[in-house]
C-alpha cells in the first residue's frame, strides 16, 4: 500500500489531480489515513473534484481519529473559522489540542493563542506561554516573536530579559517587524552580562531550531 501512497502523491505533484483523486480515494475508503487527509485535502481545495468542505471536514474526520496529527490540526482549525461549516469550537479546541499534543507546531501556536484570549476556552497567559514556547522550539517564528513578548512583559511568566532577547531575536531574523521593535526597548535595559548570555542563547537556538512560518 505504501508504493500506492506513493504513486497518488506523485500523480498529485505532476498536477494530474484527477488521477491522484481517484488513487487517494481507493485508499482512503480502505481506511489508509495519509490517503484521507490528502483527500480532505484536495475537497477542500477543489483539486481534481469540485470544492466540497463538508467532504473535507468528514475525511479530515476519519484521518484524525486515527491520530494522523496534520489532520487533527485542520480539523479543528475548519470547526473553529472555515466559512461553509457548521462551527463546533469544543469540537475545533478538542481536535486543535490533539495535533498540538501530537507536536504540531501551527496547532501549538493555535491553542497557545486561544488560552492568551481566553477563546473557548479560560483564560490562562501560563498555559499560552507553554504552548507559545513548544511551538517556539520548533521554529515557528510568530510564536517566538509571542513568547519574547511574553518575557519582555511578564505575561504568564517572570519577566526575563535574557529570554525575552533569545525569542525576539530568533522572530526578528526572519522579518517579524514588531519583533523588532519590542527587541530594541528590551536591548535598552539589559546589562552587558545579560547581553552576553543572551547573544549565547541565541546562537544555540538559532542553530538548533529551523524556521517555521504562520
Amino acid at each position: 500500500m505504501n508504493n500506492d501512497i506513493d504513486q497518488a502523491v506523485d500523480f498529485y505533484s505532476q498536477g494530474h489531480f484527477d488521477a491522484a483523486f481517484q488513487a487517494f480515494g481507493v485508499l482512503a475508503q480502505a481506511g489508509h489515513a495519509d490517503a484521507q487527509a490528502w483527500l480532505a485535502a484536495l475537497y477542500a481545495n477543489g483539486e481534481g473534484i469540485d470544492a466540497d468542505l463538508s467532504c473535507a471536514l468528514r475525511w479530515y474526520e476519519k484521518a484524525a481519529r486515527q491520530g494522523h496529527v496534520q489532520a487533527q490540526a485542520n480539523l479543528g482549525a475548519m470547526l473553529m473559522s472555515s466559512p461553509g461549516v457548521a462551527r463546533d469550537e469544543a469540537q475545533g479546541v478538542h481536535w486543535i489540542r490533539c495535533a498540538a499534543e501530537n507536536g504540531d507546531p501551527f496547532a501549538q501556536a493555535n491553542l497557545a493563542s486561544l488560552y492568551a484570549k481566553g477563546r473557548c476556552i479560560a483564560q490562562d497567559e501560563a498555559a499560552a506561554v507553554h504552548w507559545f514556547r513548544r511551538a517556539a522550539e520548533q521554529g515557528h517564528y510568530p510564536s517566538q516573536a509571542r513568547l519574547g513578548f511574553c518575557y519582555a512583559t511578564a505575561r504568564g511568566v517572570e519577566r526575563d530579559r535574557v529570554q525575552a532577547f533569545v525569542w525576539l531575536s530568533l522572530a526578528a531574523q526572519h522579518g517579524v517587524g514588531n519583533a523588532l521593535n519590542a527587541l530594541e526597548k528590551v536591548l535598552g535595559d539589559m546589562s552587558a552580562e545579560e547581553k552576553r548570555a543572551g547573544s549565547s542563547l541565541f546562537e544555540q537556538w538559532r542553530s538548533r531550531a529551523s524556521p517555521v512560518a504562520a
